[in-house]
C-alpha cells in the first residue's frame, strides 16, 4: 500500500513538474512573441491575414486600417469580409477579384484605391502571399502600405512634364505625344488647328516681354474656354498653338474657328491694353492612323499661308 501511494505521488509530482515546465515554456515563448506582436500592432501599414476557402474570412487584421478607412473599418471587415469590394474603386474591381481568385502576379505590388468613410478614395500599394494547399489557393497574407504622398508627387511631376510653365496648358511634349498615340494607335476622326499670333514680336519690341507674355497667357485662356473632353489645346511654340479636336467633322472644325474669333473680338472689344490677332490653319481627316504628320503639315501651312498674306496686304 505504501508502495501504491509513493508511486502516486511521484506521478503526481511529475505531471506538476511538466505541467510547470510546459507553463514556463509558454511564459518564455509569450514573452519573446510579445515584442514581435506589439511591432505588427503599431505598423503604419495594414497587416492582414485571410482565408480564401472554405469562405472567405479574415484570421486578422491590423487595426491601423482605422487610421485610413475611418473608425469602423476594422469592425465592418472582419463581420463582412465582402466589404473590401464595396469600397474598393470601380477601377480597381477586376483587380480586386484577380488577387482573391489567385489569379494576379504575385511576385509585384498591386495598387489599388479604396474609400474611407468620407467618401475619399486613397492609393495603397500592396504585397501578397499566396498560400496554397493540394494545389489550391485558400488564403493570402500581406501589406497595404498608404502611397498618396508617392501618387501625389507623381502626378505633380507628370503635369510639370505635359503642361506649359508660363500658360499652364499642356506643352508641345504632349501635344507630339498624343498625334503619335492617333497615328499609331488610337483610330479616330481627328482636326488639327494651328493658331499663331500676329505681331507678338512687335508688341515684345514696344512693351517688353512682360507685356507680350501678358497677351500669350490670354490667348490660352481664350483658347481654353473652348477646350472639352474632344478638344485638346497645346503651346508648341513661343506664339504658336494647337488644337487636337477628335471624333469630328467638317462642321464642327468650322464652328470652333468661329467661336474662337468671336471670343477673340469680345476680348478685343473689352481691353484697352492690347488686342489679340490670330493666324489660323487646319486639317480634317475622318481616320488618324499614318495621317498625323500630314495634318499638321497641312495645318501649317495654312496658319503661314494666312499669316504671310495679313504682311502682304499690309
Amino acid at each position: 500500500m505504501l508502495k501504491i501511494v509513493i508511486l502516486l505521488m511521484l506521478g503526481l509530482i511529475i505531471v506538476c513538474y511538466k505541467i510547470n515546465s510546459a507553463r514556463i515554456k509558454l511564459q518564455q515563448q509569450v514573452k519573446h512573441l510579445s515584442p514581435m506582436l506589439q511591432t505588427v500592432e503599431n505598423s503604419k501599414d495594414i497587416l492582414y491575414y485571410c482565408e480564401v476557402k472554405p469562405k472567405l474570412k479574415y484570421r486578422y487584421l491590423s487595426p491601423v486600417i482605422e487610421n485610413f478607412l475611418g473608425i469602423n473599418a476594422l469592425e465592418e471587415h472582419l463581420k463582412n469580409p465582402d466589404y473590401y469590394y464595396e469600397i474598393v474603386h470601380p477601377d480597381d474591381y477586376n483587380m480586386a477579384t484577380e488577387k482573391l481568385s489567385g489569379k494576379t502576379d504575385f511576385s509585384k505590388p498591386i495598387i489599388t484605391r479604396m474609400r474611407n468613410d468620407e467618401g475619399k478614395y486613397l492609393w495603397f500599394e500592396e504585397y501578397a502571399t499566396p498560400i496554397y494547399e493540394n494545389g489550391e489557393l485558400i488564403a493570402i497574407h500581406g501589406v497595404q502600405k498608404n502611397i498618396d504622398d508617392r501618387i501625389l508627387l507623381q502626378q505633380q511631376l507628370e503635369y510639370k512634364v505635359t503642361h506649359d510653365a508660363l500658360t499652364d496648358i499642356y506643352n508641345r511634349e504632349h501635344f507630339e505625344n498624343q498625334l503619335q498615340k492617333y497615328n499609331e494607335k488610337v483610330d479616330v476622326s481627328i482636326a488639327i488647328i494651328i493658331c499663331d499670333l500676329d505681331e507678338l514680336k512687335i508688341i515684345n519690341d514696344h512693351y517688353g516681354h512682360r507685356v507680350g507674355d501678358n497677351l500669350i497667357k490670354e490667348f490660352a485662356k481664350l483658347l481654353m474656354q473652348c477646350a472639352s473632353e474632344e478638344v485638346e489645346v497645346a503651346r508648341i511654340g513661343g506664339d504658336e498653338f494647337a488644337l487636337t479636336l477628335i471624333n469630328t467633322d467638317p462642321l464642327q472644325v468650322e464652328t470652333l474657328l468661329v467661336e474662337v474669333q468671336n471670343r477673340i473680338d469680345h476680348f478685343n472689344e473689352a481691353t484697352d491694353t492690347f488686342n489679340i490677332k490670330m493666324s489660323k490653319g487646319h486639317a480634317y481627316h475622318f481616320s488618324s492612323i499614318g495621317k498625323m504628320e500630314q495634318l499638321f503639315v497641312e495645318a501649317d501651312s495654312k496658319m503661314y499661308k494666312e499669316k504671310n498674306n495679313k504682311v502682304t496686304s499690309r
